[in-house]
């Protein structure tokens, strides 16, 4: 099984409440991030998947809050697609803070459709391009965690 792809991102003052703590929301653009840098590191492009007609749209979400992160915060974002069949693809997420300490796990459920939204088979090459990455058991949640 493939290692989760990682990126960093630092934690803008913009994201963060007076608390001085992420917004709960702004945690799923991190994740928006991530997905789209996963899939730059396979060469292509989100933009690129459009243009041939095939859309992603998030369908379902969840997320598990574990530690907050706060402005300056260089946080290491995870991602690992768990699951893919013909219409659909599932993404888990991590978001670790510099130390290593668990903020988020969070999963995105997507159907893939033409820009006309109606569902289409994800394209053969995404498919390929996914396989070695998909892990049904990256989130604790999924082994009973």
């Amino acid at each position: 099984m493939a290692e989760p792809f990682r990126c960093l991102h630092r934690v803008i003052y913009a994201e963060c409440t007076v608390g001085n703590h992420v917004y709960h929301s702004r945690y799923f653009d991190f994740l928006e991030f991530a997905r789209g840098e996963f899939i730059r590191s396979l060469g292509t492009t989100v933009k690129a998947w459009q243009e041939g007609d095939a859309i992603f749209p998030v369908i379902e979400a969840r997320a598990r809050y574990r530690a907050p992160a706060r402005y300056d915060d260089l946080l290491t974002l995870e991602v690992c697609p768990t699951r893919m069949d013909r219409v659909r693809i599932h993404f888990g997420h991590r978001i670790f803070t510099e130390s290593g300490r668990l903020v988020l796990e969070a999963e995105t459920f997507h159907a893939c459709t033409t820009c006309g939204e109606k569902l289409r088979r994800l394209p053969p090459e995404m498919a390929q391009a996914f396989q070695n990455f998909v892990n049904p058991d990256y989130l604790s949640w999924n082994k009973g965690g």
